[in-house]
């Protein structure tokens, strides 16, 4: 169990866990706008992820602590460093629009983590901004990146997908946010942090059933089979925003809320769909 346990600890530190989610949500877009054979966004997602997470995580204490830095973070520094390179070769393989937008929404990574100005925290920081800054860089790399790539022009249904998406992301770092409420430095002012725990789940809730109100408006291609599979992701997010709360362990959003985009896609295949 001990080795078990360590290779879950460094499936979820190593940022994989995440970029498998990545990964599955680019796949659900292609899926919902009959996008087929084309795995390089979705590659170039998951890598990317791995880089840009890693980055966010680490890039403090490798800076900070080069003498000090642990064997596993040394296993992740090198896994980084092949996962860039595989980015940056699934990266040459978008074309020029897709380009464009991939740097764009690297720059608001980077913006995330990097103080850009003298004797100033960086946009992690700042009061209240986290949640929307990581809600539009997932709506950018799963929703924006592989529409753009597949060249489909811009509508009220890829509007409504991108809306989606970033409600969907928006409830899963609400559960984040409420199991770290106690952690978190009090000075970023998150939801649970501003409201309390009890008006964040009920915050998710509201939002989840916007997300599926939403799936009503779509122009094309709306039929049962997508709501039930929307439906079937916001009655487990709810689930986990109804029993989260501050003594949860580091698995419950990190592993398990994480999962649920993977599992949404196993389902689609398994299924047959």
């Amino acid at each position: 169990m001990v080795v078990v346990k360590k290779i879950l600890d460094f499936y979820i530190n190593s940022s994989l866990h995440v970029a498998f989610s990545a990964f599955a949500l680019v796949l659900m877009t292609q899926y919902f706008f009959d996008v087929k054979d084309d795995f390089s966004v979705a590659l170039f997602a998951f890598f990317g992820t791995v880089v840009g997470y890693n980055f966010v995580k680490y890039d403090a204490i490798a800076r900070l602590n080069r003498t000090q830095i642990k064997k596993e973070l040394k296993t992740i520094v090198f896994l980084s460093f092949i996962s860039l390179l595989a980015c940056f070769y699934f990266f040459t393989q978008l074309s020029w629009m897709s380009k464009v937008s991939a740097f764009a929404f690297f720059g608001l990574t980077l913006l995330y983590t990097l103080p850009f100005f003298p004797n100033k925290q960086n946009a992690r920081n700042w009061k209240g901004v986290k949640i929307y800054i990581v809600g539009i860089t997932w709506v950018g790399v799963t929703v924006i990146l592989p529409l753009v790539e597949a060249e489909i022009p811009f509508s009220i249904d890829v509007f409504l997908m991108a809306v989606q998406r970033f409600l969907l992301i928006f409830s899963m770092v609400l559960v984040f946010d409420i199991v770290d409420v106690k952690q978190d430095d009090i000075h970023l002012q998150t939801v649970p942090q501003k409201i309390g725990v009890e008006p964040t789940k009920k915050l998710g809730y509201v939002l989840l059933l916007l997300l599926l109100i939403s799936d009503f408006f779509y122009t094309n291609n709306h039929h049962f089979l997508p709501f039930f599979f929307k439906l079937l992701v916001c009655g487990t997010i709810a689930v986990f925003l109804f029993f989260a709360n501050e003594n949860r362990s580091r698995y419950y959003a990190s592993f398990w809320l994480e999962s649920v985009p993977i599992l949404w896609w196993l389902v689609l295949i398994l299924t047959g769909f």
